[in-house]
């Protein structure tokens, strides 16, 4: 492998782009999962058998259409989401479109962890809540967030981490950002120094998220 510093230099403004595309798929992602997937994780959690708003038609109706877009590969979900794509943003290149497919591929994935989180939570805290006369707004306001934040933050950096890995492989057709660089520099034109550094880069990112998410769950946890 040559690695080759002037070149890496000249490449530094396509670099730059390519990061700046890359945080905003994962942003602009990342919140649409967040307004819809952590609504839909509670909703899946109280909804189920033994709690308070149990409904095993909602339930089943909302866990089946969950399974069924998480069990679609996400190379396959950016061609079938290519008429979705095209009515809300008028086209399929570039990282707004490329948002499209994967705010569709996190919401389901984070409310799944958002589920689970919730899960974690003593069956015996919510009975109480409960037995106090509590109802279901406040049991899910005042118990449930509050007892399953950290573990919901958790989530949050896993998805954060997913889509940083998935918004790489919306660079294979042409959702830009730093997969779209590596694909077009590192491997078409066999170009060791871009891939390397693109490599390099997802790395350092995903760390530093992961470092960041971790400490404010355990800030959070022993806040409780």
């Amino acid at each position: 492998m040559e690695f080759d510093v002037a070149h890496l230099v000249e490449m530094l403004p396509e670099i730059q782009t390519s990061f700046l595309q890359t945080l905003y798929m994962v942003g602009f992602s990342l919140l649409v999962s967040l307004l819809i997937g952590l609504p839909l994780g509670f909703l899946l959690f109280v909804t189920d058998k033994g709690l308070f708003w149990q409904n095993r038609v909602i339930n089943s109706v909302i866990g089946f259409i969950v399974n069924v877009i998480r069990s679609i590969p996400f190379i396959i979900l950016l061609v079938a989401l290519i008429p979705l794509t095209i009515f809300l943003v008028g086209t399929t290149i570039g990282p707004t479109a490329a948002s499209v497919s994967l705010s569709v591929a996190a919401i389901p994935f984070f409310a799944r962890l958002v589920e689970s989180a919730l899960r974690e939570i003593d069956y015996g805290v919510i009975e109480a809540a409960i037995a106090a006369g509590g109802t279901p707004w406040m049991i899910i306001k005042d118990v449930l967030l509050p007892e399953a934040k950290s573990g919901i933050i958790s989530s949050v950096t896993i998805t954060i981490i997913s889509l940083v890995g998935t918004s790489a492989m919306a660079g294979t057709v042409g959702g830009g950002g730093i997969g779209d660089l590596a694909i077009r520099f590192g491997y078409y034109r066999y170009d060791d120094t871009i891939m390397f550094t693109t490599v390099i880069i997802l790395i350092i990112l995903v760390q530093i998220i992961q470092v960041i998410g971790d400490l404010l769950a355990r800030a959070v946890n022993k806040n409780k």
